[in-house]
């Protein structure tokens, strides 16, 4: 018996602490939206694998190669039907565009990408992505990549992932501040998991909102997230990072000389990359769209692409020709890493990619830019380290890492995310043995790309964010606290077996509107009475004595006194009371207060006027950009 008592005690302790330590709180929320995101990668990961294997190897018996930590499925490959890929990728069209169209028409100018869609929630739609839209979108990109779209898997598994942060937001009503951070956890649990790589994905999903920003506050959740994500997936597909290549190490400075070309040579790759999507995007499928209709011009978009996969091979050092520009294409990377492709045929790719990719994602079918853009980066930076290795073979002795550093970099330049990209490729590499040039090369391409953006939503910083436009009166009422404004005292508490009668009583000799409900068993604090919800049933005398406040109560809701007042004001809004109970901060039962309505909404008002009037920001404008 003792030691049951010693278990409730433990768990009282634990929800004592989940209710008044934020950083707690925090962590047990990014545990759960990790593992919800986690078994969605794991789903995702399974559904574009399977779809791989069945329609391009199986049907197509086009086969492309996988990496060393891929490729769950292997089996010979079916007769050579390479027609079948525009069949496939048409389809996937027609069906993606008609899904679109009559379910989720809201979507259709989402942005770059499901990375993208999910930055436009965070900024315009107060962190709010609908179920429907997770669900038709991760859908419409398993189809994408397994029939042979150049997409990739990290954007949907992203807005996947902040779909799961976002519903379970709106399950726990939470408020637009906590359903945006809760939005950024659940796509990095999707980006660490689908990645292997726990703490980029967590640092690339509060980064790559913003240009020169990042989101501090959803760091401790959005790791946690990631963390939780990644474990499951491992436990379903191993630890084993996604190349199969050797560590390097950087050990001559004067290499950091063509780590700088390199940065270079990536940053005009990346403007090359950006502006081909926004021209075949816009210049060709939106006026397409506007004749044909959104079914017919992502269909042609599928034509198109499936024709450059067929058209556009590449032969491998086996002699087997395979699609190229196929899918995410780390197979290729792996390839090119370890030596196997050459100069020109890198060259050969990089366009192809570009193009294949554009034409893809441009059209509206559904998929991610993530992957593509790491492939034309890694084959960019393979260049430079082809150059180097042929000409210097003293100084640049393993061109294999040029490919990594030119993956990170160029994903740095084109997505203003210098970080996350980063340390994704030490967890690649497992190792930091080439920390150094990475930091180099990916500045100098952030400096260099600082004119263009991969993601449309993107912003500057916070101050440009509508997301934050409430933070200047946010800031002011959160330097003020509940203990200011409550009036401390006697409250009368009703127990929920008080009749119609008693009450009545209770009303008549009270200056009270607001009446906190006890429950008779135990006494913890568990609804509201409001004296306008009692109104109606007072002078109905049969009920008297039939109808107890357990009967008119409503849901209960609470401040304490180290509460800030923005808390407090979204607990009136959410709930419209007049009057709200202050509890002790050891126990949610021990009511020693209330709180009005008016005064919080008077500290409100006069925050906000003396926000417009300059009077508690005086510095402000010299922190906004021109």
């Amino acid at each position: 018996m003792s030691l049951l008592n010693q278990f409730f005690n433990y768990w009282r302790e634990l929800a004592k602490s989940y209710t008044t330590v934020a950083s707690f709180r925090w962590l047990v929320i990014g545990v759960l939206v990790g593992t919800i995101s986690g078994l969605v990668a794991v789903g995702f990961f399974w559904l574009v694998e399977a779809g791989k294997f069945f329609l391009q190897h199986h049907l197509a018996g086009m086969v492309s190669p996988d990496p060393a930590g891929e490729g769950l499925f292997h089996g010979p490959e079916g007769a050579f039907r390479p027609w079948l890929i525009p069949v496939f990728t048409t389809g996937t069209g027609l069906i993606t565009g008609w899904l679109v169209n009559r379910f989720i028409p809201e979507t259709i100018n989402g942005g770059t990408d499901g990375t993208d869609a999910t930055i436009n929630s965070f900024h315009n739609q107060g962190g709010v992505i609908r179920p429907r839209v997770a669900i038709i979108k991760g859908l419409c990109s398993v189809l994408t990549i397994a029939s042979g779209g150049s997409a990739g898997r990290e954007g949907p598994i992203t807005q996947m992932g902040a779909g799961v942060g976002s519903w379970l937001a709106t399950k726990f009503e939470f408020s637009a501040k906590e359903r945006r951070l809760l939005l950024l956890s659940g796509a990095a649990g999707g980006l660490g998991a689908i990645f292997r790589a726990p703490l980029g994905g967590a640092l690339t999903a509060v980064e790559v909102i913003y240009r020169e920003d990042f989101e501090a506050e959803a760091i401790l959740p959005s790791v946690m997230s990631s963390v939780v994500a990644y474990s499951i997936f491992t436990f379903f597909f191993g630890t084993e990072p996604i190349f199969g290549i050797p560590r390097f190490s950087f050990t001559d400075p004067r290499e950091l000389l063509f780590y700088a070309l390199l940065a270079f040579v990536c940053a005009a790759a990346g403007w090359m990359y950006v502006r081909t999507f926004y021209f075949i995007k816009y210049h060709v499928f939106f006026p397409l769209r506007e004749k044909v209709g959104l079914m017919w011009s992502m269909a042609l978009g599928g034509l198109a692409m499936g024709l450059l996969g067929i058209l556009y091979p590449y032969t491998a050092t086996d002699g087997l020709v395979t699609g190229g520009l196929l899918s995410g294409g780390y197979g290729w990377l792996e390839l090119a890493i370890l030596g196997q492709i050459p100069a020109l045929g890198m060259c050969y790719i990089i366009v192809g990619k570009t193009v294949a990719t554009s034409v893809t994602i441009g059209s509206g079918l559904s998929g991610g830019m993530f992957a593509p853009a790491l492939f034309v980066g890694g084959m960019s930076g393979g260049l430079v380290g082809k150059f180097g290795n042929h000409f210097f073979p003293d100084i640049v002795t393993q061109p294999g890492a040029y490919i990594l550093v030119g993956m990170a970099a160029f994903f740095a330049g084109v997505a203003n995310a210098p970080i996350g990209p980063l340390i994704m490729v030490t967890e690649l590499t497992q190792g930091y043995g080439l920390l150094a040039p990475l930091m180099l090369a990916s500045a100098l391409c952030l400096v260099l790309s600082r004119n263009f953006s991969l993601y449309e939503h993107q912003v500057e910083n916070k101050f440009d964010s509508p997301a934050h436009t409430e933070d200047a009166t946010i800031n002011v009422l959160e330097q003020m606290h509940v203990s200011d404004f409550y009036n401390p005292g006697d409250v009368i508490v009703l127990e929920e077996s008080t009749t119609l009668k008693a009450l009545t009583d209770i009303i008549a000799n009270s200056d009270q509107l607001y009446f906190p409900v006890r429950s008779t068993e135990n006494g913890d604090y568990v609804g509201m009475v409001s004296i306008h919800n009692v109104r109606n049933w007072m002078f109905e005398e049969d009920l008297h004595e039939l109808v107890v406040v357990r009967d008119l109560m409503s849901r209960p809701v609470y401040v304490r006194p180290d509460y800030d007042l923005y808390q407090a004001l979204l607990r009136f809004v959410n709930t419209d009371y007049g009057q709200i109970p202050v509890v002790a901060e050891t126990s949610t039962s021990d009511i020693i207060g209330l709180i009005n309505r008016d005064d919080v909404f008077q500290a409100y008002a006069e925050a906000i006027a003396q926000v417009k009037g300059g009077e508690e920001r005086p510095a402000a404008s010299a922190v906004l950009p021109e």
